[in-house]
């Protein structure tokens, strides 16, 4: 039902901004991995639709609104879903559809529409989360177990697990470096490229799998060392793992020590944290906002 009040106001959109053949419009933005959220700005050159106002405002607003949507499906479409996928190939593969795909753009929060102070411009803003695009692709029916170990090893029980890779690392299979990158599902892999972590394994599927931030976030004088925002995350007793490599066509997939791996998979306790979702990855500060614009 909620489809097909969108497509109708898709054509309804269409039908108005098909009156404009010369229209200026443009979008900038920024996708925070940290936050999870898509911040967008949308501008509307009101000379190029030939309004004036004040009687075209109403209408100069639901062409900047049907702008949005226009320049924003693309943005969303290019985000990483995983080493090897952007929300484009799902959409190709069958995974999702562009009606969902624009649901996910219609469901942002948004500012109402301002004039800028020479009255040329009509600009809004707008907030996405992309957590909302995570949890819609969490479709699986049966959880996969996270791989357990015949020959465990004494480990402590955690309240989290913390990935450091904030700088260049080995990619598994090529004589290079790079950043390890931000994705909606990245795999975890030991240093045996055994499979740690993949989206399957999460239970709740109302969370990310893993939480992205800053280095700053782990080195806080207080007992746990970490930051209030990311206790919450991975609790007052996190294991802190360093990354050993990335791998992937995308390099968002960590390779952790198989030695750290066996602290993680020799216990209970520490497997729930991954099929919860406790798991925190500190990567470099250049990789986690990243910016977009299109002008039309």
């Amino acid at each position: 039902m909620k489809i097909k009040r969108i497509s109708i106001l898709i054509l309804i959109i269409s039908m108005v901004t098909g009156l404009f053949a010369d229209e200026k419009i443009s979008i900038t933005g920024t996708v925070e991995w940290d936050s999870m959220e898509i911040k967008a700005s949308v501008s509307l050159d009101l000379a190029s639709t030939g309004l004036r106002l004040p009687s075209g405002r109403t209408l100069g607003e639901v062409y900047l609104n049907s702008g949005y949507l226009r320049l924003m499906c693309p943005n969303i479409l290019s985000l990483q879903a995983d080493s090897s996928s952007t929300i484009a190939d799902l959409v190709d593969r069958g995974e999702l559809n562009l009606y969902e795909v624009e649901a996910f753009a219609l469901s942002a929060s948004a500012v109402p529409p301002a004039l800028s102070q020479d009255m040329l411009f009509m600009t809004s803003s707008y907030t996405m989360s992309v957590s909302g695009i995570s949890s819609a692709l969490l479709r699986h029916s049966r959880v996969t177990e996270v791989p357990r170990t015949l020959t465990p090893v004494s480990t402590a029980g955690y309240t989290g697990i913390i990935i450091i890779a904030v700088d260049y690392l080995p990619v598994h299979g090529m004589r290079s470096a790079a950043l390890a990158q931000p994705c909606l599902f990245p795999k975890i892999w030991d240093s045996e490229m055994n499979l740690l972590y993949e989206r399957t394994m999460l239970e709740a599927r109302n969370r990310p799998m893993v939480h992205y931030t800053v280095e700053s976030e782990i080195f806080q004088s207080n007992p746990s060392g970490v930051s209030d925002d990311l206790q919450k995350i991975v609790g007052d007793r996190p294991l802190r793992i360093f990354a050993t490599g990335v791998f992937g066509m995308s390099p968002t997939d960590l390779i952790i020590d198989v030695n750290d791996a066996m602290l993680i998979i020799s216990s209970d306790v520490n497997r729930r944290l991954l099929s919860e979702g406790k798991v925190a990855v500190i990567l470099n500060e250049s990789v986690l906002k990243q910016e977009f614009r299109f002008d039309e």
